[in-house]
């Protein structure tokens, strides 16, 4: 019964999925929903921001090349500004990090993306004072972490970013397409999808 399996019992299977996820990550499963990779994750937060003229989101020139193109882009297209954020090397602490980071921060600052583990160099990011600092700021923060999960602990209730994504292909050896996107409660309804299908409305085939 393969239609069985895919229009009915997967959406059940994927909710349990969900859950251990959650348990593991350290948030609700209600929270998470599955994506292909943390690009099309942080693609959907992308699409989805009300950014404009005069507006800037703080990065860093740590992150990862796909996702650049992606803040460039739509930058571009909407009149706001992506700022890839440089630090002298070596850094030798977290606060010296954190220091020179938020020597960034202005009152345009309307968003921070960031690694969590850095894909190209392999460092470890303090998101979670970065989250914190942001949190008092009034600024939001999408973390990237895909390097992350299985790999060094993760609780995402206890970091309290507005955004974050992981992959579970890498540390957690899921199959790959096994990512998953958390988005804090009061921001989802703000979140538009890529596509659009038959979840768009109600729960047919699925909880929406």
């Amino acid at each position: 019964q393969p239609v069985q399996f895919m229009a009915v019992d997967v959406y059940e299977h994927l909710k349990h999925a969900r859950d251990r996820l959650g348990e593991f990550i350290g948030c609700s499963g209600a929270h998470l929903i599955f994506v292909p990779n943390p690009t099309t994750a942080v693609n959907t937060i992308i699409r989805s921001l009300d950014l404009g003229k005069g507006d800037e989101v703080l990065s860093t020139n740590h992150e990862y090349g796909s996702l650049i193109r992606a803040w460039e882009l739509v930058a571009e297209e909407n009149g706001f500004r992506f700022i890839q954020q440089k630090f002298p090397l070596p850094l030798t602490s977290h606060t010296d990090f954190v220091e020179y980071f938020w020597e960034g921060v202005n009152i345009n600052t309307k968003v921070i993306f960031l690694s969590h583990i850095t894909s190209a160099t392999g460092l470890i990011f303090p998101v979670e004072e970065i989250c914190k600092l942001a949190r008092s700021a009034g600024i939001m923060t999408i973390i990237d972490g895909a390097h992350v999960p299985g790999h060094i602990p993760l609780n995402i209730n206890e970091l309290d970013p507005d955004v974050y994504t992981g992959a579970c292909h890498k540390w957690l050896s899921a199959p790959k397409g096994s990512s998953f996107l958390y988005v804090k409660k009061d921001l989802q309804p703000s979140i538009k999808p890529l596509i659009i299908s038959w979840g768009e409305a109600g729960d047919d085939p699925g909880p929406s």
